[in-house]
């Protein structure tokens, strides 16, 4: 019996975190990783593992993303993002390294809080004309950023949530970048954390891989819940909840258990 609790508890707890992650995702269209990253901190994971975690996560929707939106993709248009996306994901990961041997967990969650509140105020505040057409810098800025920071806190989609707001497209050519985007990386991203993490990410990888059940059924039900409330107040609530996540991760040293 204790060597079934031993198991049930840890699948339990991320499959309740990733639950609500890829609730609100499938809801609002974004933040799974700014949810469900700093929340497995607060419970004693490190970003590694919880990184792998919500790639497993992400895995069926991404999929079924692409596939459902795959008249809307470009191969061209996602090639060279795509390997800026990837290239800049090891450097990221060597980053996580050097913080992970320098600092203690509390102080990696204020970081992370940090970001995810950076992330949070950008969001809000970031607000582009639409354009036909970009200068190529800033894709030159965009992917790269995406992926040293998804190599770096596990949280890589605002960098380009930022780039696709700034194009005339229609939502089905967003969704459909998106999803293309997060898809391609996922393979290269999931070895590399493998190959520099190797065996401590193999449980919270299972864990995230037998909780796809449940998460199906939370996309099916955040997909209804988001048409039902309205995008725009449930946009206004998940950056209400992100804001709250950054403060606390930021407030870590300072409210920590006992």
């Amino acid at each position: 019996m204790p060597d079934v609790a031993s198991w049930l508890f840890p699948w339990l707890t991320i499959t309740l975190v990733l639950s609500v992650g890829i609730f609100v995702q499938a809801a609002a269209g974004f933040a799974a990783g700014m949810l469900i990253v700093p929340t497995l901190l607060w419970l004693g994971y490190l970003i590694p593992e919880a990184g792998i975690a919500l790639l497993v996560a992400t895995i069926p929707q991404n999929i079924a993303g692409v596939y459902a939106l795959r008249d809307s993709i470009r191969a061209k248009s996602i090639l060279w993002p795509g390997i800026g996306r990837v290239a800049f994901f090891p450097l990221g990961i060597l980053a996580l390294i050097a913080i992970e041997e320098t600092f203690p967990l509390v102080r990696i969650r204020q970081f992370v809080g940090g970001v995810v509140l950076a992330a949070t105020l950008a969001t809000i505040i970031y607000h582009p004309v639409p354009k036909a057409k970009l200068s190529p810098i800033w894709a030159w800025i965009a992917f790269p950023v995406s992926g040293f920071l998804q190599g770096l806190v596990g949280m890589g989609g605002p960098a380009m949530v930022f780039w696709v707001s700034a194009h005339d497209w229609n939502t089905r050519q967003i969704r459909g970048f998106l999803f293309a985007m997060y898809l391609v990386s996922l393979a290269p991203a999931i070895a590399m954390l493998f190959a520099f993490f190797g065996d401590r990410l193999v449980v919270p990888a299972l864990n995230a891989g037998a909780s796809i059940p449940v998460l199906l059924l939370a996309t099916s039900l955040g997909l209804k819940f988001g048409n039902w409330l309205g995008r725009n107040r449930l946009r206004g609530v998940t950056l209400g909840l992100l804001f709250l996540m950054g403060v606390l991760g930021l407030a870590a040293p300072w409210i920590r258990p006992g």
